[in-house]
């Protein structure tokens, strides 16, 4: 009877064992990115037609704003081999299309050469154009608004979207660029 009861507890736990998730979730994504130590962007082609803004400005608004939480959270650039590249996608523009499919999805860039903005000078990633498919299966796709942005990280090697960041509130326009530091603020705040 014990020699049952003991085979039966093992069973029981085998079974149970054999329910959890077969897969790395979100949470080992995040952790795994909280593991790495550098980072650089992917120029992004999201650049905002609308002549009520100024692209130049805010994009570099945007780009010194989240080195400054790289940095504070641990982050160095590395231009050459970074362990995370940032991908930005700006949405100022009335209903422009976002690339924002989080599945499997062509980058930008294929080639070197394209007009990338002088606010990436100082932080792209130099073989960006090698990049040219990032997919993340478990991210999910984010709506689009107005005056809003989505912050991607990625695993260089692997090319999957570790997080995807963003936030519910819109960017005001009366002061965009504090506006502009407070929500990302906000998106690294939910992430570290």
């Amino acid at each position: 009877m014990k020699f049952l009861k003991a085979n039966l507890l093992i069973l029981f736990t085998v079974l149970i064992a054999s329910c959890g998730s077969s897969g790395p979730t979100v949470k080992d994504d995040v952790k795994k990115l909280k593991s790495y130590d550098s980072y650089a962007y992917l120029p992004n082609k999201d650049t905002i037609i609308n002549r009520d803004y100024d692209n130049n400005a805010i994009n570099q608004n945007i780009i010194e704003t989240i080195n400054a939480n790289m940095r504070e959270n641990g982050f160095r650039l590395d231009k050459m081999q970074p362990d995370v590249l940032v991908y930005v996608h700006t949405m100022f523009d009335e209903k422009v299309a976002v690339n924002a499919n989080p599945v499997y999805t062509n980058y930008s860039y294929y080639r070197p050469g394209l007009y990338i903005g002088p606010y990436y000078q100082d932080s792209l990633y130099e073989n960006y154009f090698t990049i040219q498919r990032i997919n993340g299966p478990r991210v999910q796709q984010v709506p689009y608004r107005e005056r809003s942005l989505v912050i991607d990280f990625i695993d260089r090697r692997t090319n999957e979207i570790l997080w995807r960041g963003t936030s519910d509130e819109t960017i005001q326009t009366r002061r965009l660029d504090r506006e502009t530091r407070e929500y990302i603020d906000d998106i690294f705040k939910e992430l570290f």
